[in-house]
């Protein structure tokens, strides 16, 4: 496999910015958009667990709906593709059980070779210290997914926005998640950025590193 250049690589990084207005004629293509799906299936998460699920609205109606609890944000209905983030709101043994089969199966394994790492996963955030705020451990590995999804869209000179300034108990209800295990945390739009959207001529202002890298 070709390693991405280190020039290629930092231009699209500092190419990336959270766009502002998005051009609502152009879309992603499909081929462009399964390699975005792929890098939300094969995101990083704690043991693995995946405790998400990727919501893209594309009915207008919804996004329409959307745009009034997400602070009026033209990116909503203006992106080609919309992505709601989500996680469980709790752990059960029965999501554990499920992932535990789901890797017998895929590596073609015994279950009961698993049960180490299962009864690890359950000590923890099952039934020990972090299942009392199991909602908020399961939130951070959304984040981590966005993250992913951010940057493979960057590489493809794919534009992106993510969005905190949203109501998730109003997401919840348009959605239909409510009564699902799952709940909002936050969204991604994506498309390609307009012409007029100013802040994509603005210089990208970061701390220096040595502000923000520390070595010990």
């Amino acid at each position: 496999m070709d390693k991405i250049s280190h020039d290629t690589l930092l231009k699209q990084l500092n190419w990336r910015y959270a766009v502002k207005k998005f051009d609502p004629s152009r879309k992603i293509a499909a081929k462009d958009w399964e390699l975005l799906e792929e890098s939300l299936r094969l995101a990083p998460s704690s043991y693995g667990l995946q405790p998400w699920r990727f919501v893209v609205v594309q009915s207008p109606d919804l996004r329409k709906k959307l745009t009034p609890v997400s602070w009026g944000q033209q990116q909503v209905e203006g992106s080609s593709h919309f992505v709601v983030f989500t996680h469980l709101k709790s752990l059960d043994e029965a999501y554990v059980e499920r992932y535990i089969k789901e890797i017998a199966t895929q590596r073609g394994i015994g279950v009961a070779n698993l049960k180490g790492f299962h009864d690890a996963i359950v000590g923890d955030v099952v039934k020990g210290p972090r299942a009392a705020i199991a909602a908020q451990w399961t939130a951070r590995q959304a984040y981590i997914a966005m993250g992913s999804l951010m940057t493979v869209a960057a590489l493809l000179h794919i534009d992106a926005c993510p969005m905190e300034g949203l109501d998730p108990v109003q997401y919840d209800q348009i959605l239909n998640l409510a009564k699902t295990p799952y709940t909002t945390v936050a969204a991604v739009a994506l498309g390609y950025r307009a012409a007029d959207d100013e802040l994509q001529h603005a210089k990208k202002v970061r701390f220096a590193k040595k502000d923000v890298i520390h070595y010990v």
